[in-house]
C-alpha cells in the first residue's frame, strides 16, 4: 500500500434538478447537494466518496469550500496511514464541515479496498452479504396517502417503512393509527421520524402510543442534546427510541449516552460522523454495550453505499435506509441500491464501495469544482 501516494485531489458539488421532497410541517422542497471526492494515487489507483448537504432555498457548497482546507495535506500521503490522517485532520484548526472530514477518510478506505481487489465490507470484517431494509418516505398528503405508500412499498417486497410526517403529535399521532389499523397483523415493521421537532410532553405522550402498538422504533422526538429528556421518554414509555444522529458523534459523547441509558440504539452516518475510521468504533462501543447501531444512509448513492458497507461489515444493526423514491437519490450513478423482492438489499458487488458513476452527467451538474496537487 506504501506505493499508492495521492497525488490529485478532486471535488464536485454536485446540484442535479431532481424533484425535492420535505420531512416536516412548513418546510420547503429541500435541496441536496451531492459533494464528491475522487483522489488519484501516482499508481492510478483512485478512491472515490460521496456526502449529501440538505438545505432550504439553495444547494450547499460549504463542504466543497471546507475540502479547500485539509486536501493539501492529503497529497503526497498513503492510504495506508487512515488513522493517523483521521486524527491529523480533525486537529488541523476550528472544526470543520464534518461532510469534508468524513469524505476524506471514505476516499482512503476505498483505495485500500480496491488495491486488496476486494468489496469494502469483506474489508471490513464481512459478517453478510445482505441486510433487510426500510423506506425511509417524505412528507405525504395525508393518512390514506400513507396506508396507499407503504401497501405500495409492501407489494414491492418492503417489510418496513420509515414515516416521516408533520412532526406534530395532534397529526403523526392518528396517521400512525391508521397505518397500524391497515396492516396490523401483515408483519410490517413501522417507524416513526419527527425531525427532532417535538417538546417532552408531546413526544412522551407520542412514545406511550407507538409502544401500544408496537412501533420498532421511535426517531428523533428531541433534539439529539437533551439526554435527560430522552432518558424521561425511555422511562415513560416501552418503544424503542433513538437519536437523528447527526449531532452527537463522537466516541465520548456516545459513551456518555451510553451510561445514561438515553437511547435504545446508537444512530450514525459514515458520512458525518468522520469517516468508516470512526464509525467502525462506534459499531465496536454499541456491541460492548449490548446495542444497535441503526445506521443513517440518507442521501444519494454514494452515501448509501459507504453507510451500506459498514452494516454488512457488522452485526448490529437491523435495517438499511432506503430513501424513496429512488430516482431522485441516483443522479449521476450508474449503479444503484434498491430493495429486492424479499426486503433486502444486497452488497454491491465491485471492489471498493462498488459503484460506478457517471462523471459526464456529474460535471454537467456540478455548481463547484477544482482540483488540488
Amino acid at each position: 500500500m506504501k506505493e499508492h501516494k495521492v497525488e490529485r485531489a478532486e471535488v464536485f458539488v454536485v446540484g442535479p434538478e431532481v424533484e425535492r421532497y420535505t420531512w416536516a410541517e412548513g418546510m420547503t422542497g429541500q435541496y441536496m447537494s451531492n459533494i464528491i471526492l475522487r483522489l488519484t494515487a501516482s499508481t492510478g489507483l483512485q478512491g472515490i466518496a460521496g456526502a449529501a448537504m440538505i438545505t432550504p432555498h439553495n444547494f450547499d457548497l460549504s463542504v466543497g469550500d471546507a475540502l479547500r482546507a485539509i486536501l493539501p495535506d492529503i497529497i503526497g500521503e498513503s492510504p495506508a496511514d487512515r488513522e493517523r490522517l483521521w486524527h491529523q485532520l480533525r486537529n488541523l484548526g476550528t472544526p470543520a464541515v464534518p461532510q469534508a472530514h468524513s469524505l476524506v477518510d471514505i476516499a482512503l478506505w476505498d483505495m485500500t479496498a480496491k488495491a486488496a481487489r476486494m468489496p469494502l465490507y469483506q474489508l471490513l470484517g464481512g459478517a453478510r452479504d445482505k441486510v433487510l431494509s426500510y423506506a425511509s418516505t417524505p412528507l405525504l398528503a395525508d393518512n390514506q396517502a400513507y396506508v396507499d405508500y407503504v401497501a405500495e412499498r409492501r407489494a414491492e417486497g418492503f417489510k418496513a417503512v420509515k414515516f416521516h410526517a408533520w412532526c406534530v403529535p395532534e397529526r403523526d399521532l392518528p396517521m400512525c393509527e391508521a397505518v397500524h389499523r391497515h396492516f396490523e397483523g401483515s408483519g410490517m415493521a413501522l417507524m416513526l421520524d419527527v425531525e427532532q421537532r417535538y417538546d417532552r410532553f408531546g413526544a412522551i405522550r407520542v412514545a406511550r402510543r407507538l409502544g401500544d402498538l408496537g412501533f420498532a422504533w421511535f426517531e428523533a422526538p428531541l433534539v439529539d442534546t437533551d439526554l435527560e429528556g430522552y432518558r424521561e421518554i425511555r422511562r415513560s414509555s416501552s418503544v424503542p427510541v433513538i437519536a437523528a444522529g447527526n449531532t452527537w458523534l463522537d466516541l465520548q459523547m456516545l459513551l456518555q449516552a451510553a451510561k445514561l441509558d438515553c437511547w435504545s440504539a446508537f444512530r450514525v452516518d459514515a458520512t458525518i460522523c468522520g469517516g468508516i475510521t470512526p464509525i467502525r468504533k462506534v459499531m465496536a462501543l454499541a456491541e460492548a454495550f449490548g446495542m444497535n447501531v441503526e445506521v443513517q444512509c440518507w442521501g444519494y448513492t454514494l452515501t448509501q453505499a459507504a453507510n451500506l458497507h459498514v452494516m454488512l461489515a457488522h452485526r448490529n444493526c437491523t435495517y438499511f435506509e432506503q430513501p424513496v423514491p429512488y430516482p431522485s437519490f441516483e443522479y449521476g450513478a450508474t449503479d444503484v441500491i434498491r430493495t429486492d423482492r424479499d426486503g433486502f438489499v444486497h452488497a454491491p458487488s465491485g471492489d471498493g464501495i462498488g459503484i460506478g458513476l457517471d462523471w459526464r452527467a456529474l460535471e454537467a451538474a456540478a455548481l463547484l469544482k477544482f482540483e488540488i496537487r
